[in-house]
């Protein structure tokens, strides 16, 4: 699956895994120390919902103009992260992750930012000037490997790839397994899409037997039966979460998925503990 973030910038998918990192980093600044936070595929940082590649699909019309239109509370973080880079009461530019965490940080913290594809690069660093962001344009599993575990008490890595490789999976669970060796009580938030449940279920079966001591699974699925062949949702991978954010997260996922649902589908939006 070919996954660019430009061409789905605002779907369901950026809803969820916006709206969940924004509560997990909340939760982690609750205590005063520093949090160093680390995306490795960090895209372009900032979207044109009405530019060429993301009109070509439309997704955000069920993404983020639902959540946008959504009076429920519990989104209104979310919401505020959106309208920070617009000026209208309908968004026309969409935050990237980079620009999301960008708008947490406090002054304490320290945000790097990694992007392998040379137009994205370029088109990150412009979008984050101003930022106190480190970009960085390398191989995304190396610089993960390298950075942890970070020079502040804590940390997050985000791991948001476009799953263009075939091994992309095979990767993220060998690099998973070896920051984990370096750094075993890091967070780690890893986004997936989900095409076909057979596959998931062996990726997640794999990942169950690397040991973490506390593995959550962030699973949504939007239609009632799968739709073969397609795109049916995606989920989060959030190893080490917070107590603070897995308190908080039933409520959230049922706003989300009220929210996001499609018409004449209900959907399903839960987490799991892989190992806990």
């Amino acid at each position: 699956m070919n996954y660019r973030h430009s061409f789905h910038a605002g779907n369901s998918a950026d809803v969820v895994k916006h709206s969940l990192l924004i509560a997990l980093v909340q939760a982690l600044q609750l205590k005063q120390s520093a949090l160093t936070l680390i995306d490795t595929h960090a895209g372009c940082g900032l979207y044109d919902l009405l530019g060429d590649q993301a009109q070509r699909t439309g997704e955000a019309a069920q993404g983020v103009l639902r959540a946008c239109a959504d009076t429920n509370p519990l989104l209104d973080a979310y919401r505020a992260a959106v309208s920070a880079v617009n000026g209208g009461d309908e968004p026309r530019l969409y935050p990237g992750s980079p620009q999301v965490l960008a708008q947490l940080l406090r002054p304490q913290d320290v945000l790097v930012l990694n992007e392998k594809h040379p137009e994205d690069a370029q088109a990150l660093r412009a979008a984050m000037r101003g930022t106190p962001a480190a970009v960085h344009q390398r191989d995304a599993y190396e610089l993960w490997l390298a950075l942890v575990p970070p020079r502040t008490p804590r940390g997050v890595v985000v791991v948001d790839p476009p799953y263009e490789q075939t091994d992309e999976r095979a990767r993220i669970t060998a690099t998973l397994a070896a920051a984990h060796r370096k750094w075993a009580h890091g967070v780690t938030v890893i986004w997936y899409p989900l095409k076909e449940r057979a596959v998931h279920a062996r990726w997640k079966e794999q990942l169950g037997k690397l040991g973490t001591s506390k593995f959550l699974s962030v699973e949504h699925w939007l239609y009632d039966e799968d739709q073969p062949g397609i795109y049916n949702g995606a989920g989060l991978f959030i190893v080490n979460p917070p107590y603070a954010f897995t308190q908080a997260l039933p409520p959230m996922l049922e706003a989300l998925r009220a929210a996001l649902a499609p018409e004449g589908h209900r959907g399903t939006l839960t987490a799991d503990w892989l190992n806990e």
